[in-house]
Protein backbone atom coordinates (compact mmCIF):
# COMPACT_ATOMS: atom_id res chain seq x y z
CA UNK A 1 0.00 0.00 0.00
CA UNK A 2 1.81 3.45 -1.14
CA UNK A 3 2.04 6.11 2.04
CA UNK A 4 0.90 9.15 1.78
CA UNK A 5 4.38 10.83 1.82
CA UNK A 6 4.78 7.94 -1.34
CA UNK A 7 1.80 9.83 -2.90
CA UNK A 8 3.09 13.75 -2.29
CA UNK A 9 6.60 12.66 -3.53
CA UNK A 10 4.80 11.82 -6.80
CA UNK A 11 2.86 14.49 -7.01
CA UNK A 12 5.28 16.98 -6.25
CA UNK A 13 7.81 15.50 -8.73
CA UNK A 14 5.57 14.94 -11.49
CA UNK A 15 3.66 18.11 -11.40
CA UNK A 16 7.39 20.25 -11.01
CA UNK A 17 7.17 21.27 -7.35
CA UNK A 18 9.58 19.90 -5.62
CA UNK A 19 12.49 22.24 -5.74
CA UNK A 20 14.62 20.67 -3.97
CA UNK A 21 15.28 17.33 -1.63
CA UNK A 22 18.41 16.51 0.67
CA UNK A 23 18.88 13.35 1.94
CA UNK A 24 21.18 12.28 4.92
CA UNK A 25 21.53 9.64 8.17
CA UNK A 26 22.23 6.55 6.38
CA UNK A 27 20.26 3.51 7.94
CA UNK A 28 23.65 1.32 7.36
CA UNK A 29 26.79 2.55 7.10
CA UNK A 30 28.38 -0.19 6.01
CA UNK A 31 26.53 -0.19 2.40
CA UNK A 32 27.09 1.17 -0.99
CA UNK A 33 24.89 4.83 -0.82
CA UNK A 34 26.42 7.68 -0.38
CA UNK A 35 26.04 9.56 2.98
CA UNK A 36 24.16 12.29 1.44
CA UNK A 37 22.09 12.77 -1.67
CA UNK A 38 20.58 15.92 -2.81
CA UNK A 39 18.17 15.72 -5.42
CA UNK A 40 17.30 19.07 -7.92
CA UNK A 41 15.28 19.42 -11.02
CA UNK A 42 17.25 20.47 -14.14
CA UNK A 43 15.96 21.42 -17.95
CA UNK A 44 18.09 19.77 -20.56
CA UNK A 45 18.00 19.54 -24.27
CA UNK A 46 15.66 16.40 -24.13
CA UNK A 47 13.36 17.96 -21.10
CA UNK A 48 13.17 18.19 -17.61
CA UNK A 49 15.17 15.77 -15.47
CA UNK A 50 16.02 15.74 -11.67
CA UNK A 51 19.68 15.55 -11.10
CA UNK A 52 20.51 13.12 -8.12
CA UNK A 53 23.73 14.42 -6.53
CA UNK A 54 25.48 11.99 -4.41
CA UNK A 55 27.84 13.02 -1.92
CA UNK A 56 30.84 10.14 -0.81
CA UNK A 57 33.70 10.77 1.44
CA UNK A 58 35.98 11.76 -1.12
CA UNK A 59 33.98 12.56 -4.27
CA UNK A 60 30.70 13.75 -5.88
CA UNK A 61 28.68 11.92 -8.79
CA UNK A 62 25.99 12.99 -10.65
CA UNK A 63 23.14 11.41 -12.12
CA UNK A 64 19.87 12.58 -14.13
CA UNK A 65 17.16 10.98 -14.38
CA UNK A 66 13.62 11.56 -16.62
CA UNK A 67 10.69 13.58 -14.51
CA UNK A 68 9.24 9.97 -15.28
CA UNK A 69 11.45 7.64 -13.81
CA UNK A 70 12.62 10.32 -10.90
CA UNK A 71 10.29 10.26 -7.99
CA UNK A 72 10.30 6.12 -8.08
CA UNK A 73 14.24 6.36 -7.74
CA UNK A 74 13.97 8.79 -5.11
CA UNK A 75 10.98 6.55 -2.95
CA UNK A 76 13.79 3.67 -3.55
CA UNK A 77 16.35 5.59 -1.86
CA UNK A 78 14.78 7.03 1.42
CA UNK A 79 13.04 3.56 1.43
CA UNK A 80 16.03 1.89 1.50
CA UNK A 81 18.95 3.89 2.95
CA UNK A 82 17.76 7.23 4.71
CA UNK A 83 16.54 7.90 8.03
CA UNK A 84 15.99 11.08 7.33
CA UNK A 85 15.04 13.78 4.30
CA UNK A 86 13.97 17.44 3.80
CA UNK A 87 12.17 18.27 0.65
CA UNK A 88 11.33 21.57 -0.61
CA UNK A 89 8.10 23.21 -2.55
CA UNK A 90 6.83 26.23 -2.85
CA UNK A 91 4.50 25.94 -0.71
CA UNK A 92 6.34 24.07 2.19
CA UNK A 93 9.57 22.55 3.67
CA UNK A 94 8.26 18.80 4.39
CA UNK A 95 10.90 17.07 6.74
CA UNK A 96 10.87 12.71 6.68
CA UNK A 97 12.35 10.63 10.01
CA UNK A 98 12.04 7.35 9.24
CA UNK A 99 11.86 4.43 12.32
CA UNK A 100 13.89 1.68 13.25
CA UNK A 101 11.02 -0.12 12.04
CA UNK A 102 10.53 2.25 8.64
CA UNK A 103 7.68 4.19 9.70
CA UNK A 104 7.81 7.79 8.68
CA UNK A 105 6.76 10.46 10.68
CA UNK A 106 6.12 13.80 8.78
CA UNK A 107 6.98 17.57 9.47
CA UNK A 108 5.63 20.03 7.61
CA UNK A 109 6.83 24.11 8.08
CA UNK A 110 6.79 27.24 6.18
CA UNK A 111 8.89 27.22 3.15
CA UNK A 112 12.28 28.50 3.75
CA UNK A 113 13.13 30.09 0.49
CA UNK A 114 16.37 28.16 0.39
CA UNK A 115 15.78 26.67 -2.84
CA UNK A 116 14.58 28.29 -6.02
CA UNK A 117 11.50 27.49 -8.40
CA UNK A 118 12.67 25.79 -11.48
CA UNK A 119 12.68 28.54 -14.40
CA UNK A 120 13.05 26.28 -17.78
CA UNK A 121 14.14 29.54 -19.75
CA UNK A 122 15.99 30.66 -16.98
CA UNK A 123 17.74 27.50 -16.45
CA UNK A 124 18.93 26.72 -20.05
CA UNK A 125 20.88 30.32 -19.98
CA UNK A 126 22.10 29.57 -15.95
CA UNK A 127 23.87 26.34 -17.73
CA UNK A 128 25.57 28.36 -20.75
CA UNK A 129 27.66 29.82 -18.50
CA UNK A 130 29.20 27.38 -16.13
CA UNK A 131 27.57 24.46 -17.31
CA UNK A 132 29.73 21.35 -15.89
CA UNK A 133 31.37 19.43 -19.11
CA UNK A 134 32.22 22.47 -20.49
CA UNK A 135 35.11 23.60 -19.02
CA UNK A 136 35.28 28.04 -18.08
CA UNK A 137 39.18 28.86 -18.40
CA UNK A 138 38.97 30.67 -14.93
CA UNK A 139 37.61 27.92 -13.57
CA UNK A 140 40.23 25.77 -14.86
CA UNK A 141 42.41 28.05 -13.16
CA UNK A 142 41.66 28.32 -10.61
CA UNK A 143 41.42 24.66 -9.98
CA UNK A 144 37.73 24.18 -9.57
CA UNK A 145 37.43 22.85 -13.27
CA UNK A 146 38.95 19.88 -14.67
CA UNK A 147 40.43 20.95 -18.17
CA UNK A 148 37.90 18.78 -19.43
CA UNK A 149 35.08 20.93 -17.86
CA UNK A 150 34.12 18.23 -14.69
CA UNK A 151 34.34 19.96 -11.53
CA UNK A 152 36.81 18.63 -8.77
CA UNK A 153 34.66 16.88 -5.64
CA UNK A 154 36.53 19.69 -2.96
CA UNK A 155 35.24 21.95 -4.93
CA UNK A 156 31.71 21.49 -5.46
CA UNK A 157 30.00 24.23 -3.16
CA UNK A 158 32.39 26.87 -4.30
CA UNK A 159 31.24 25.84 -7.66
CA UNK A 160 27.52 25.92 -6.46
CA UNK A 161 28.35 29.73 -5.09
CA UNK A 162 29.47 30.65 -8.00
CA UNK A 163 26.63 29.78 -10.60
CA UNK A 164 24.32 30.95 -7.19
CA UNK A 165 25.96 34.68 -7.61
CA UNK A 166 25.88 34.48 -11.52
CA UNK A 167 21.79 33.44 -10.80
CA UNK A 168 21.48 36.52 -8.64
CA UNK A 169 22.91 38.91 -11.42
CA UNK A 170 21.30 37.56 -14.30
CA UNK A 171 18.32 38.40 -12.29
CA UNK A 172 18.92 42.03 -12.18
CA UNK A 173 20.74 42.45 -15.76
CA UNK A 174 18.03 44.43 -16.76
CA UNK A 175 18.84 47.64 -14.26
CA UNK A 176 22.32 48.03 -15.82
CA UNK A 177 23.23 50.36 -19.00
CA UNK A 178 22.87 48.74 -22.40
CA UNK A 179 23.92 51.24 -24.77
CA UNK A 180 26.89 52.03 -23.18
CA UNK A 181 30.58 50.66 -21.66
CA UNK A 182 29.38 49.31 -17.92
CA UNK A 183 31.79 50.19 -14.83
CA UNK A 184 31.82 47.66 -11.80
CA UNK A 185 34.07 47.56 -8.99
CA UNK A 186 34.20 44.53 -6.64
CA UNK A 187 35.36 46.01 -3.10
CA UNK A 188 37.41 43.07 -1.00
CA UNK A 189 37.92 40.84 -4.13
CA UNK A 190 40.00 38.54 -2.43
CA UNK A 191 40.83 35.46 -4.70
CA UNK A 192 37.90 36.91 -6.74
CA UNK A 193 36.38 33.77 -8.08
CA UNK A 194 32.98 35.82 -8.26
CA UNK A 195 35.16 38.95 -10.17
CA UNK A 196 36.30 36.70 -12.85
CA UNK A 197 32.70 34.94 -13.08
CA UNK A 198 31.24 38.10 -13.57
CA UNK A 199 33.56 39.02 -16.30
CA UNK A 200 33.07 35.60 -17.97
CA UNK A 201 29.48 36.23 -17.39
CA UNK A 202 29.27 39.81 -19.10
CA UNK A 203 32.61 39.90 -21.39
CA UNK A 204 33.06 36.54 -22.64
CA UNK A 205 29.28 34.99 -22.80
CA UNK A 206 27.05 37.90 -23.30
CA UNK A 207 30.06 40.56 -25.49
CA UNK A 208 28.91 43.57 -23.47
CA UNK A 209 31.34 46.25 -22.97
CA UNK A 210 33.00 46.39 -19.65
CA UNK A 211 35.64 47.52 -17.42
CA UNK A 212 35.78 45.97 -14.09
CA UNK A 213 38.38 47.01 -11.12
CA UNK A 214 38.84 44.13 -8.21
CA UNK A 215 40.02 46.30 -4.72
CA UNK A 216 41.56 44.24 -2.02
CA UNK A 217 44.01 45.30 1.02
CA UNK A 218 46.03 42.02 0.03
CA UNK A 219 48.74 42.86 -2.10
CA UNK A 220 49.70 39.21 -2.68
CA UNK A 221 45.99 38.32 -3.57
CA UNK A 222 45.94 41.77 -5.75
CA UNK A 223 49.32 40.59 -7.57
CA UNK A 224 47.97 36.89 -7.83
CA UNK A 225 44.41 38.09 -9.65
CA UNK A 226 45.99 40.52 -11.90
CA UNK A 227 48.86 37.44 -13.19
CA UNK A 228 45.55 35.46 -13.71
CA UNK A 229 43.84 38.10 -15.57
CA UNK A 230 46.29 38.55 -18.07
CA UNK A 231 46.79 34.91 -18.18
CA UNK A 232 43.00 34.61 -19.46
CA UNK A 233 43.19 37.74 -21.90
CA UNK A 234 40.83 39.68 -19.39
CA UNK A 235 42.32 42.94 -20.40
CA UNK A 236 38.87 45.07 -18.94
CA UNK A 237 39.64 44.28 -15.66
CA UNK A 238 42.01 45.58 -13.03
CA UNK A 239 42.96 44.50 -9.93
CA UNK A 240 44.13 47.12 -7.50
CA UNK A 241 45.48 47.57 -3.49
CA UNK A 242 43.68 49.81 -1.77
CA UNK A 243 41.13 50.44 1.11
CA UNK A 244 37.40 51.07 0.46
CA UNK A 245 36.78 53.98 2.29
CA UNK A 246 39.98 55.82 0.46
CA UNK A 247 39.37 54.74 -2.79
CA UNK A 248 38.90 57.86 -5.18
CA UNK A 249 39.17 56.84 -8.52
CA UNK A 250 36.16 56.90 -10.26
CA UNK A 251 33.13 59.32 -10.08
CA UNK A 252 30.72 56.94 -11.11
CA UNK A 253 29.49 52.82 -11.59
CA UNK A 254 27.05 51.21 -12.83
CA UNK A 255 27.45 48.14 -10.71
CA UNK A 256 29.42 47.82 -6.90
CA UNK A 257 29.61 44.03 -5.61
CA UNK A 258 30.99 43.74 -1.64
CA UNK A 259 31.61 40.34 -0.43
CA UNK A 260 32.56 39.69 3.57
CA UNK A 261 33.63 43.48 3.88
CA UNK A 262 34.04 43.62 7.39
CA UNK A 263 31.80 45.86 9.79
CA UNK A 264 31.11 49.22 8.64
CA UNK A 265 33.83 48.43 5.41
CA UNK A 266 30.36 47.15 4.21
CA UNK A 267 28.85 50.63 4.49
CA UNK A 268 31.39 52.63 3.47
CA UNK A 269 31.37 50.11 0.25
CA UNK A 270 27.40 51.02 0.02
CA UNK A 271 28.00 54.94 0.89
CA UNK A 272 30.26 54.72 -2.63
CA UNK A 273 27.62 52.78 -4.31
CA UNK A 274 25.29 55.21 -3.50
CA UNK A 275 27.40 58.30 -4.15
CA UNK A 276 28.36 57.08 -7.57
CA UNK A 277 24.61 56.64 -8.14
CA UNK A 278 24.84 52.65 -9.16
CA UNK A 279 22.39 50.89 -10.60
CA UNK A 280 22.96 47.39 -9.12
CA UNK A 281 24.32 47.01 -5.80
CA UNK A 282 24.78 43.36 -4.12
CA UNK A 283 26.61 43.20 -0.86
CA UNK A 284 27.27 40.38 1.68
CA UNK A 285 28.12 41.62 5.03
CA UNK A 286 30.45 40.17 7.59
CA UNK A 287 30.77 41.01 10.99
CA UNK A 288 28.84 43.34 11.79
CA UNK A 289 30.20 44.32 15.67
CA UNK A 290 29.15 47.79 15.31
CA UNK A 291 25.27 47.94 16.75
CA UNK A 292 26.17 45.19 19.06
CA UNK A 293 27.33 47.61 21.34
CA UNK A 294 24.87 50.48 20.62
CA UNK A 295 21.65 48.60 20.84
CA UNK A 296 19.49 48.78 23.97
CA UNK A 297 15.98 48.48 24.66
CA UNK A 298 14.76 47.05 27.82
CA UNK A 299 11.50 45.62 26.71
CA UNK A 300 13.96 43.76 23.93
CA UNK A 301 15.52 42.23 27.59
CA UNK A 302 15.75 38.87 26.78
CA UNK A 303 17.34 38.86 23.64
CA UNK A 304 20.01 41.39 24.46
CA UNK A 305 20.84 39.87 27.82
CA UNK A 306 22.10 37.11 26.35
CA UNK A 307 25.75 37.78 24.16
CA UNK A 308 24.70 35.11 21.38
CA UNK A 309 21.46 36.04 20.67
CA UNK A 310 22.53 39.92 21.36
CA UNK A 311 24.88 39.25 18.44
CA UNK A 312 22.73 37.90 15.62
CA UNK A 313 20.18 40.31 16.45
CA UNK A 314 22.66 43.21 15.82
CA UNK A 315 23.45 41.55 12.69
CA UNK A 316 20.24 41.37 11.82
CA UNK A 317 19.14 44.91 13.13
CA UNK A 318 22.71 46.34 11.34
CA UNK A 319 21.35 44.75 7.46
CA UNK A 320 17.51 45.65 8.51
CA UNK A 321 18.63 49.38 9.03
CA UNK A 322 21.32 49.03 5.50
CA UNK A 323 18.08 47.93 4.15
CA UNK A 324 15.89 50.37 4.42
CA UNK A 325 18.39 53.34 4.03
CA UNK A 326 18.70 52.11 0.39
CA UNK A 327 14.98 52.08 0.11
CA UNK A 328 14.81 55.57 1.27
CA UNK A 329 17.17 56.63 -1.40
CA UNK A 330 15.07 55.00 -3.93
CA UNK A 331 16.51 51.56 -4.01
CA UNK A 332 14.28 48.16 -4.13
CA UNK A 333 16.18 46.15 -1.75
CA UNK A 334 15.92 41.95 -1.15
CA UNK A 335 17.58 39.89 1.25
CA UNK A 336 18.60 36.83 -0.52
CA UNK A 337 19.99 33.75 0.70
CA UNK A 338 23.70 33.76 -0.95
CA UNK A 339 25.19 29.52 0.00
CA UNK A 340 23.35 27.35 2.19
CA UNK A 341 23.79 27.53 5.60
CA UNK A 342 25.68 24.55 6.32
CA UNK A 343 28.24 25.99 4.07
CA UNK A 344 28.81 28.83 5.47
CA UNK A 345 27.15 30.97 8.67
CA UNK A 346 27.51 33.93 6.07
CA UNK A 347 24.62 33.40 4.18
CA UNK A 348 22.94 36.60 3.11
CA UNK A 349 22.81 38.71 0.38
CA UNK A 350 21.78 42.62 0.23
CA UNK A 351 20.95 43.14 -3.61
CA UNK A 352 19.68 46.69 -4.53
CA UNK A 353 18.48 48.17 -7.62
CA UNK A 354 17.92 51.72 -8.19
CA UNK A 355 14.65 52.33 -9.04
CA UNK A 356 14.84 55.73 -11.81
CA UNK A 357 11.00 56.43 -11.34
CA UNK A 358 11.25 56.97 -7.52
CA UNK A 359 13.53 58.99 -5.70
CA UNK A 360 13.67 59.64 -1.94
CA UNK A 361 10.73 57.85 0.22
CA UNK A 362 9.77 59.94 2.97
CA UNK A 363 8.08 56.89 4.10
CA UNK A 364 10.98 54.36 4.21
CA UNK A 365 13.22 57.17 5.72
CA UNK A 366 10.47 57.74 8.88
CA UNK A 367 10.48 54.01 8.97
CA UNK A 368 14.15 53.91 9.55
CA UNK A 369 14.03 56.54 12.35
CA UNK A 370 11.71 54.86 14.54
CA UNK A 371 13.96 51.97 13.77
CA UNK A 372 16.53 53.56 14.92
CA UNK A 373 14.77 55.11 17.93
CA UNK A 374 13.27 52.05 19.17
CA UNK A 375 16.96 50.36 19.58
CA UNK A 376 18.53 53.86 20.48
CA UNK A 377 21.41 53.07 17.40
CA UNK A 378 23.25 55.59 15.28
CA UNK A 379 24.40 53.31 11.94
CA UNK A 380 27.56 54.24 10.44
CA UNK A 381 26.11 54.18 6.64
CA UNK A 382 23.92 57.03 7.90
CA UNK A 383 26.35 59.28 8.53
CA UNK A 384 28.35 58.29 5.93
CA UNK A 385 25.37 59.37 3.81
CA UNK A 386 24.28 62.74 5.73
CA UNK A 387 24.33 64.71 2.79
CA UNK A 388 20.98 62.52 1.46
CA UNK A 389 18.76 62.88 4.19
CA UNK A 390 16.28 65.27 4.83
CA UNK A 391 17.33 68.54 6.92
Amino acid sequence: MTEQWQQDIEKWMKGGELLQATLSQLKRKDGDASPKTVVRPIQLKNGLHFQFEYHFANKVTHENVTAAGAAGRLIDLLSGHYRQALLKTPEADVQLLFSKKGKASVLTKAPSGGARPLSLEHNRQKQRVLEEGKAAPFLVELGIMTPAGLVHAKKQDKYRQINRFLEMVTDVLAYLPMDRELTIVDFGCGKSYLTFALYHLLAVEQQRKINIIGLDLKADVIAFCSELAGKLGYDRLRFLVGDIADYEELQSADMVVTLHACDTATDAALAKAVNWGASVIMSVPCCQHELFKQISNDTLAPILSQGLLKERFAALATDAARGTLLEALGYKVQMLEFVDPEHTPKNLLIRAVKNEKHAFSAKKWEQYERFRELLQITPSLESMLSDQWPG
